[in-house]
C-alpha cells in the first residue's frame, strides 16, 4: 500500500555493473515458486552470487563494505527480459529503496513504480564518477531527490531523469493503484448498490 509521497531516498549504494542485466539473472526463474515475495531476498542475483554448492562467489552484493546499502546502480537497460514482476519484489525484500541506471526495461520500471521504488536514469559519466565516490567510501549517504531530479553524493551534485508520470505519482503518493483503487471504496460501493450488485 502507498499512501506516502515519495520525495527523496537516502541510504548507501553498491554498483551492480553491467548492461541488459535481465529479469532471469535478478531473480532465476526457479525462485518463482515462492509462496510470498518475502521469500525472495536473499535469492537477489543468485546465480552470480553463489556457485552450485551455494559457496559466495565474492559479488559486490556480498562485500561486507556494502551491507544494509539501500540504493542500487547499474547500467543500461537494466531489467530487460521477461517481465517477471518477482525482479522488482526480489529487489525491495533485499533492502533497496531505488535503481539508480542509463535506462530501465519499460515493464520492469512499472513494477518497479507500483512498488515505491524510485528508478532514476543518470548518464554514464555521472555513475562512474558515483561509482567512484561510492568505492572511495562505501558509507558516503546517496541521496536521490525525487522532487528536483538530482542526485547527490559527497558534496557532489548529479543531474538525473525519470518519467514524469512516475515522479508525479511518487509525489502525490498515487503509485500504487491498489491504495488508489481502496482509497475510492466509499464511491466503489455508492456505485455497486446503485448499479444492483449490493
Amino acid at each position: 500500500m502507498s499512501g506516502t509521497a515519495i520525495t527523496k531516498v537516502d541510504g548507501t549504494a553498491v554498483y551492480v555493473k553491467g548492461n541488459d542485466i535481465d529479469t532471469d539473472r535478478i531473480i532465476p526463474a526457479r525462485f518463482l515458486k515462492c509462496v510470498t515475495f518475502d521469500e525472495l531476498g536473499p535469492s537477489l542475483f543468485y546465480d552470480e552470487r553463489f556457485d552450485a554448492d551455494g559457496q559466495s562467489k565474492g559479488h559486490v552484493l556480498d562485500d561486507p563494505k556494502h551491507k544494509g546499502a539501500s540504493i542500487l546502480i547499474s547500467d543500461a537497460n537494466f531489467g530487460c527480459g521477461s517481465s517477471r514482476e518477482h525482479a522488482p519484489q526480489a529487489i525491495q525484500k533485499f533492502g533497496f529503496k531505488a535503481v539508480i541506471a542509463e535506462s530501465f526495461a519499460e515493464i520492469f520500471h512499472g513494477n518497479c513504480t507500483t512498488l515505491g521504488i524510485p528508478c532514476v536514469m543518470m548518464q554514464k559519466a555521472d555513475r562512474t564518477r558515483l561509482g567512484e565516490l561510492i568505492a572511495a567510501d562505501p558509507e558516503a549517504d546517496v541521496v536521490i531527490d525525487v522532487e528536483n531530479l538530482k542526485v547527490i553524493c559527497a558534496n557532489t551534485i548529479f543531474d538525473v531523469t525519470m518519467k514524469e508520470s512516475a515522479r508525479e505519482a511518487f509525489l502525490a503518493a498515487t503509485y500504487d493503484p491498489l491504495d488508489t483503487l481502496l482509497a475510492q471504496r466509499r464511491g466503489i460501493d455508492e456505485t455497486a448498490k446503485r448499479l444492483g450488485y449490493a
